[in-house]
């Protein structure tokens, strides 16, 4: 296979009525796929389709967002450290290959929901360190500020010094190259998504990480890179983004996809 999609959602409901054409397409298409968890119910599909598809994978987890209720979400659910790591203690064939996406949302909720989300985050990391998993964060800061960011460093150096291998990959990564640096010093990826197609201000970003600690991504069904904006993303669009990596850094395309599997398969120990 030649390209991986680092972070998506075929275990979201807007696949439900086609997953196994959209399986098909992306084994065809050499696509690597880690389908993410954003509660109990897509963590368990994750694991389920990892399960039918050999080219699939899963990371398992509660987002943000889905910590505490919000005017995104009525609903929330605990994180339930005992049935996740039950997940990954049944696991036999290694098919779950991180934790997340854990991290913090401050765009979503109130100082009570940060809290919770706090408390989730926690909780993940510790079940990180316990199963030996790396992290797939989800971070999104307050409107005009890096607060978010902040944050889930501050939490991770706290752990760092105890768990020097703790580790994962900074999904939809959209901070400074300062705050890059910052997760590259921990030992993090960092991973990118059609985004950077029509947003020039992520250049600066893509050009600054190292290409030996970049992930490609689609975050499908969301944010289709050019030329398929508008539609629903599909994880086969990663080549969309792996080719504007390449433009950005100046590279060969066929050498960017290879390095960025020998980096997923580090992090994720495939």
């Amino acid at each position: 296979m030649k390209y991986i999609d680092a972070h998506t959602h075929l275990n979201l409901s807007e696949f439900s009525d086609d997953i196994d054409a959209i399986a098909e397409k992306t084994k065809n298409d050499d696509v690597i796929v880690v389908n993410v968890g954003t509660g109990r119910g897509t963590s368990q599909i994750a694991i389920e389709l990892a399960e039918q598809y050999d080219h699939m994978f899963a990371i398992v987890g509660l987002h943000p967002i889905y910590a505490a209720p919000s005017y995104v979400n009525e609903a929330s659910e605990d994180f339930d450290y005992d049935f996740y790591h039950n997940l990954i203690e049944k696991d036999i064939h290694n098919n779950i290959v991180g934790i997340g996406e854990c991290g913090l949302d401050y765009f979503h909720g109130d100082a009570n929901a940060k809290q919770k989300q706090k408390d989730a985050f926690h909780l993940q990391i510790r079940l990180a360190i316990d199963t030996n998993l790396p992290l797939m964060l989800h971070i999104r800061p307050s409107e005009n500020t890096y607060d978010a960011y902040d944050d889930v460093l501050d939490i991770l150096k706290e752990y760092k010094i105890k768990n020097p291998n703790l580790v994962g990959d900074v999904h939809f990564f959209a901070g400074t190259t300062k705050i890059a640096q910052e997760f590259l010093d921990l030992g993090f990826y960092i991973s990118f998504t059609g985004v950077i197609t029509f947003a020039k201000i992520y250049e600066e970003l893509v050009a600054f990480v190292p290409i030996d600690r970049i992930l490609s991504e689609t975050d499908a069904p969301y944010v289709a890179p050019v030329p398929f904006r508008g539609r629903r993303n599909e994880p086969s669009h990663v080549r969309e983004v792996v080719k504007k990596i390449a433009e950005i850094k100046g590279l060969d395309e066929n050498d960017i996809a290879e390095q960025i599997m020998q980096n997923a398969k580090k992090l994720y120990r495939l």
